[in-house]
């Protein structure tokens, strides 16, 4: 879904402070390699229904963070895109996929809330399809960029390996 969330991330913080939750402001992607159960936000968006099971559970900790999209990343796989042995064909269609996104050049790209509940933690997660497609995109030219920085995976063993 395509969200302004630059508008719902004020809407959040007020709600926040109304409820009477401390906020924590974390980082973006600070909760990489922890235990945690991620909220269904597809067919539960709304925001309220994650704070109130928190409130439920006797959550008042409440972690908070959003990132802005950076148009620079377009500018840095662009440069891999040119470094790489791609075919200007090929180049060409990254390129035309990524024009449009640079228009979101400091849009808020990512919101995350997190509460702990029996030492796992509960995350609300959203993200525009945007910046999906951007993070698809980008996954794409880095597996391609590392597939030209190894010649020699080619994936044989390299004379290991015996037929016997």
């Amino acid at each position: 879904m395509d969200l302004n969330l630059d508008t719902l991330k004020r809407e959040i913080l007020e709600y926040l402070d109304t409820a009477g939750f401390a906020v924590y402001h974390g980082s973006p992607g600070g909760l990489e390699g922890m235990p945690m159960v991620l909220w269904d936000t597809e067919r539960h968006p709304d925001y309220q229904m994650f704070l109130d099971v928190a409130q439920k559970c006797g959550t008042k900790l409440v972690v908070f963070a959003s990132a802005e999209f950076d148009a620079t990343e377009i500018d840095e796989l662009l440069h891999q895109l040119d470094e790489s042995e791609l075919s200007r064909e090929d180049r060409r269609e990254y390129e035309s996929r990524l024009r449009p996104i640079r228009a979101y050049g400091g849009i808020t790209c990512t919101l995350e809330l997190a509460f702990d509940y029996h030492n796992r933690l509960y995350v609300y997660e959203l993200q525009p399809d945007w910046y999906e497609e951007f993070v698809g995109i980008e996954e794409e030219i880095l597996a391609l960029v590392a597939g030209d920085e190894d010649p020699d995976s080619d994936d044989s063993l390299g004379g290991y390996f015996s037929n016997n």
